[in-house]
């Protein structure tokens, strides 16, 4: 019987040795490698966290002491020990484990953790709620070097500092976010573990002291006070001193003896605490430690030697992107590239290694990142910046306060675009449509292939506007792509298919799905309706719109984002607007914003998206006998 057998529970866990707890350790980076290999997922930080989490839930008494993860992907090992254990290799499928913690999967999970730099605050409010209530339980936030350069957390880093409540911080420090950190944070960290040869000496000198009979013992206690003057003298001006919360480490993160000391340690403070530990991404698992970023968000892969099963051999929309960028650097230096830790997730690593000089990695720091594109743009550059949907989210208030108000030319790739597989409801990009609509003075593209990709970005970096184009992550048709770059004429619609029974609006990658759906129609029920590459959500192109409504009478607009705001409302209100009489309306989008763990290609067939969904739900609309009402 392997020591896994007997875990279920984090008081399983008392009763085992150190030397348990370690082949315990080694048990679950098996589980944790055979999981992602088969489901893909979080592989090197979940292997760097196994002997941190085991030394947590060993010490501390969850679910009644509060454990948050920050960023979540690391939970994988805390999911195993409470209570999920058998359905684990569940993990990121449809309606399996969520990959992140999530209140409502486990008592365990303290918060919902998708995006990073949040533990911090909720960790502080947490704790003064406690303390109101008279309440003694302990509330423990894990975050990453990574996260702590995000401005929430350092927000939250000097509030607690001011306010000094009880609260266990374990800075996770394995110098990267999701690519190797940069910036100021995480020299100063490193500047820090420089110091462990003190730690070192500290653990000799305590050791030859308690060899001294009758004295030395309270020789070490004496040794512990001046441990401060020690420190400063040898690794000096901490920056957590500084803010006010006591600074302890470098701690051995894959020491599980060396945590469990330094953790109940920490318990005997009435101030906050800061434990440093010290971990590498990917431990335990060869590939995942000499290649940490690829095995971040990894594809399925072969264990035996760690290379990636790729489901396509076609370029992704994010590989494109990059080289489109790359291409532009290379006719005008003025372009430069941004992105917030992620070079790698957005296809930008080609253009940091090429033109390191027109590459900018700003850390996970998404409103800095569009301020400075903005100091940039203002003062005659190009920039490009490359985010997920999901985090753009996290900028609002600076496109539309420094970006906009100004008019300041900006281009944004929006990656992971609409229905996302895999990270469940915090990662959706289903939003973006319906808060950059209400902005003004930008344009919103979503280009039906690769191909129209490149040629957007172009236009957008050509036509000294603010322009953001959103694609998804996955492959598309694999089309071919022009050799040069072709400029689109800003806020116009494609008319890809005449048809006399009604008009389909839609863009992106559902262009192909809604034209497959026309094309059924037409063969199979003689329904002959015409279809439209929106291509600009904004500006609409209001006029070939308006003709295209007033002649067809039935109308269907796609589109893989939140109904309630988007594209199909978008085009209720003209409709309305311009008092346009007996329109029947079909909408078909995501009815629901919070969206269960599935593949992208599972939730386009769940909210009927794919081109068999769409051809059932437009041939039951267009059956309907009425046609002065609207149906969304």
């Amino acid at each position: 019987m392997s020591i896994l057998d007997k875990v279920n529970f984090p008081p399983d866990l008392n009763g085992l040795t150190i030397e348990e707890l370690e082949t315990l350790a080694k048990e679950i980076r098996k589980i944790i490698i055979q999981v992602v290999s088969k489901n893909g997922g979080h592989l090197s930080s979940n292997l760097g966290v196994v002997d941190l989490t085991l030394a947590l839930h060993r010490i501390f008494n969850a679910p009644e002491d509060k454990i948050i993860w920050d960023v979540g992907h690391q939970s994988y090992t805390h999911k195993i020990i409470t209570g999920r254990k058998d359905k684990i290799f569940s993990i990121r499928q449809r309606h399996g484990l969520s990959g992140y913690p999530d209140i409502f999967e486990s008592e365990y999970d303290a918060i919902n953790t998708g995006h990073a730099s949040t533990s911090l605050a909720f960790a502080s409010g947490m704790a003064v709620a406690r303390d109101k209530q008279n309440k003694k339980h302990n509330i423990i936030a894990v975050i990453g070097d990574g996260a702590l350069t995000g401005g929430v957390a350092l927000e939250a880093l000097n509030h607690i500092g001011q306010i000094k409540q009880r609260l266990i911080i374990i800075l996770n420090d394995n110098k990267m976010s999701i690519s190797p950190n940069v910036g100021g944070i995480s020299k100063h960290l490193n500047y820090l573990v420089s110091g462990r040869p003190y730690i070192r000496l500290k653990e000799v000198i305590q050791s030859i002291l308690r060899l001294i009979p009758a004295i030395g013992k309270s020789m070490v206690d004496i040794a512990r006070k001046i441990e401060v003057l020690i420190r400063t003298m040898m690794v000096p001006g901490s920056l957590f001193d500084e803010l006010g919360v006591k600074y302890i480490g470098p701690i051995h993160g894959h020491n599980i003896k060396e945590m469990i000391k330094e953790f109940e340690e920490s318990k005997k403070y009435d101030f906050p605490v800061l434990l440093h530990v010290v971990t590498e991404k990917g431990f335990g698992y060869k590939p995942a430690m000499q290649n940490p970023s690829s095995f971040h968000s990894s594809a399925p892969f072969d264990i035996h030697d760690g290379k990636f099963i790729r489901s396509s051999k076609l370029p992704s929309y994010s590989k494109i992107f990059g080289q489109t960028v790359l291409k532009l650097i290379k006719k005008d230096k003025r372009v430069i590239a941004l992105t917030a830790a992620m070079p790698e997730g957005t296809g930008l690593e080609i253009v940091q290694k090429k033109y390191p000089e027109n590459f900018y990695d700003v850390g996970i720091a998404e409103q800095y990142m569009f301020d400075f594109a903005g100091g940039l743009s203002i003062s005659g550059m190009k920039p490009v910046i490359a985010i997920y949907s999901t985090f753009l989210q996290r900028a609002i208030d600076q496109i539309i306060h420094d970006l906009t108000l100004m008019k300041l030319p900006v281009v944004v790739g929006i990656d992971r675009a609409g229905l996302v597989g895999g990270d469940g409801a915090t990662h959706q990009g289903i939003f973006d449509i319906a808060i950059l609509c209400s902005i003004p003075d930008i344009y919103v593209a979503s280009p039906k292939d690769e191909n129209e990709l490149q040629h957007m970005v172009y236009t957008g970096v050509k036509s000294n506007k603010t322009v953001f184009v959103r694609y998804p992550k996955e492959p598309g048709k694999g089309v071919n792509l022009d050799e040069d770059f072709k400029e689109i004429p800003l806020g116009k619609s494609e008319v890809l298919r005449e048809g006399k029974d009604g008009v389909i609006f839609a863009f992106g990658p559902l262009v192909y799905e809604a034209k497959d759906a026309a094309e059924k129609l037409s063969k199979n029920d003689k329904i002959e309706l015409s279809v439209i590459n929106v291509r600009f959500i904004k500006p609409l192109d209001k006029e070939l719109i308006l003709n295209y409504i007033k002649k067809k009478k039935r109308v269907i607009t796609i589109e893989d984002g939140i109904l309630e705001g988007g594209f199909g409302s978008i085009i209720k209100d003209i409709i309305v607007s311009e008092n346009i009489k007996k329109i029947n309306l079909l909408s078909l989008g995501v009815s629901d914003g919070i969206i269960e763990v599935a593949s992208r290609e599972e939730l386009i067939e769940k909210y009927n998206l794919n081109s068999e969904g769409i051809y059932s739900e437009v041939k039951r609309f267009l059956n309907k006998k009425r046609i002065n009402i609207f149906k969304i």
